[in-house]
């Protein structure tokens, strides 16, 4: 039976892989290790390796890497938990394929562990970019020490070949946020609401913004301009999701969090909304604002409009229901949010195609795993050349 070890950080990524661990879990050629660390392990970030557990899937290894503090020496420190927790993990469970996803430093920590053990890593979501956040780094850095490869889009299963890694183990099959879209049931808008508290007779924005952590303390003037912005639409219920757990989020929390305190008859917040009701919330919601890559990845597939604030994102392929806005000023994000809620750019948005694919990566990703040959020239990788 092929052990595959799953490693999850946070609640988004958890619900990305989600059908990729029900599909391991539920083969019986297949044996399922999951391996739970970062934000799933933190009271701070909602302690949410309970929704795993709930979700009926055993919990082979918790890895506490989690330093209390976002800090630039608390996250390499973190990282280095990381690596050790990780460490004794696989010479536990001996795991013949290592599957991680995108590019977090949890992540980097999980992959630069299984180098010594020569465990085949597959990878999900490489190829992309994030120019406004180190994570641009992280993951070019798990695609070079990963040795299968399930990009969402064909750019960036071209990329990931121009970095050198050999077209035979690069297999684009979308991005299995999509699946959830397709395979999730979502709830009725009534039965929502009442569970969040959102008013029936007011438009609803949902609100996601992340540190941008390739620029050093610069987190609470683009939150404060934020919220200044959304203030101005009181019309709007804003409900917020809270960032990761990067350089700088605590003070994102925080501003928020006083915000939410400050008008509670336009806003709430949560910590953690799990996949059903985020997802059930991007289909009625009017206007999605932040940074989020599930305005990127997600919304299309709702054709719900998206201000994009920052470069966070900057790189990522997206659709025609993302606008924009460089520079995190109020007013810039103000005009952009008038603008995302008019009835033209609406209409623009009918029968929208999502580029990050039709709902069917995670079965295709499974049967890959299962299928694909583990030998000595997986492991020992070699530098693919482009001839031009």
């Amino acid at each position: 039976m092929r052990k595959i070890a799953v490693v999850t950080g946070t609640r988004a990524e958890y619900g990305l892989l989600y059908w990729i661990i029900k599909g391991i879990h539920e083969d019986p050629e297949l044996e399922l290790q999951l391996i739970v660390t970062g934000m799933h392990l933190s009271p701070e970030f909602g302690n949410t390796v309970r929704e795993i557990e709930r979700d009926g899937f055993p919990v082979a290894e918790r890895v506490e890497m989690l330093l209390s503090s976002d800090t630039e020496e608390a996250i390499a420190t973190s990282m280095g938990l990381g690596m050790i927790g990780f460490a004794k993990a696989y010479e536990r469970l001996k795991p013949d394929i290592l599957l991680v996803l995108g590019d977090r430093f949890e992540i980097f920590s999980a992959v630069g562990a299984a180098i010594p053990f020569r465990i085949p890593v597959a990878h999900i979501h490489g190829g992309e970019a994030t120019e406004g956040a180190f994570d641009e780094q992280l993951r070019h850095a798990i695609t070079k020490m990963s040795h299968i490869h399930f990009p969402a889009v064909e750019d960036y299963r071209k990329r990931i070949i121009q970095m050198g890694e050999r077209p035979q183990n690069v297999y684009c099959f979308g991005s299995p946020a999509v699946d959830n879209i397709r395979r999730l049931q979502l709830k009725e808008k009534d039965e929502l609401y009442d569970d969040l508290d959102i008013p029936f007779d007011r438009k609803v924005g949902v609100v996601t913004y992340h540190p941008v952590t390739l620029e050093k303390d610069t987190a609470e003037v683009p939150i404060l301009e934020i919220l200044k912005a959304l203030k101005k639409f009181p019309d709007i219920f804003w409900v917020f999701t809270q960032p990761n757990a990067d350089t700088g989020g605590r003070i994102i929390i925080k501003r928020i969090n006083e915000f939410v305190d400050e008008n509670p008859n336009i806003s709430r917040v949560f910590t953690s909304l799990g996949q059903i009701k985020y997802l059930s919330l991007l289909k009625y919601a009017d206007i999605m604002v932040g940074n989020s890559s599930s305005g990127l990845v997600e919304a299309p597939s709702f054709e719900l409009p998206v201000v994009n604030i920052g470069d966070r994102q900057s790189g990522r392929i997206r659709a025609q229901n993302v606008m924009d806005v460089p520079e995190c000023k109020e007013e810039d994000i103000k005009n952009a949010i008038d603008k995302a809620l008019s009835s033209e750019f609406k209409s623009t948005l009918k029968g929208l195609e999502n580029p990050y694919g039709k709902g069917f990566a995670s079965e295709k990703i499974v049967e890959k795993l299962k299928t694909i040959s583990i030998s000595k020239n997986l492991i020992k990788k070699s530098f693919y050349e482009i001839l031009s």
